[in-house]
């Protein structure tokens, strides 16, 4: 990807997801991994900036070490996304964004989702969050910018793909969602089927039933879900 249509897309991402409502004041954070060809490194948006309102040009600039190039200060969870990098794409090598977002559902279904062995944000509820989405890991809380949460992850993405389901997704408790895939908007649709998902459990007054294994069965076999 070229670095001028990065720095673009991460824009226009942003204020989509800040005027939808999915991140709001300076929470969140997106980042782009360049191609060789344009020099390698990462594009991230700055600490403390409101993704709706973006400039192109004061995006930080880090090379392929997490060091910054040029731009304002990268934000803090450079770490984070370098290591999702490294531990997704040895089972995703296409994948080229990390967003980080605040959203309001995912977060609240994160305070009463108690953490046991195998955590999961969700379980597997409607088609499309299986299909678009897949298993998220509720990973333990940390305070922002921990290095031992950006560790957690990368041990969680490891262990899920070597068992044969990647993913593509992990609830940070208290935190927020983060999410990966090869593009922009790739990333951003998978966002928002997550939190939509995670918001029609929170209009629910009961448990919702999970699909059966013969129903997520069904989706593998015809669309290829990783469940």
């Amino acid at each position: 990807m070229r670095e001028t249509q990065a720095r673009e897309d991460i824009c226009r991402v942003g204020r989509s997801l800040y005027e939808r409502g999915y991140v709001h004041a300076t929470a969140g954070n997106i980042s782009l991994r360049l191609d060789a060809s344009d020099g390698g490194g990462f594009l991230i948006t700055p600490t403390d900036a409101c993704l709706g309102s973006l400039d192109p040009a004061k995006l930080a600039r880090l090379d392929e070490h997490g060091q910054q190039l040029s731009g304002d200060r990268a934000s803090k969870t450079i770490a984070l996304h370098r290591m999702i990098y490294g531990a997704a794409g040895q089972f995703d090598p296409e994948t080229r964004c990390v967003i980080h977002t605040h959203s309001t559902h995912c977060v609240a279904l994160s305070l009463r989702t108690p953490l046991g062995d195998e955590p999961e944000l969700l379980p597997a509820l409607t088609p499309y969050f299986v299909m678009k989405v897949g298993h998220v890991p509720l990973i333990p809380y940390h305070r922002p910018g921990d290095p031992e949460a950006a560790r957690c992850v990368a041990t969680t993405i490891e262990r899920y793909g070597r068992a044969g389901t990647p993913i593509r997704a992990v609830m940070l408790a208290r935190l927020g969602p983060t999410v990966w895939h090869q593009s922009a908007a790739a990333a951003m649709a998978t966002l928002e089927e997550l939190e939509e998902t995670a918001r029609l459990v929170c209009l629910t007054p009961v448990a919702p039933v999970p699909l059966s294994d013969a129903q997520i069965e069904e989706l593998r076999q015809t669309f290829g879900a990783r469940w």
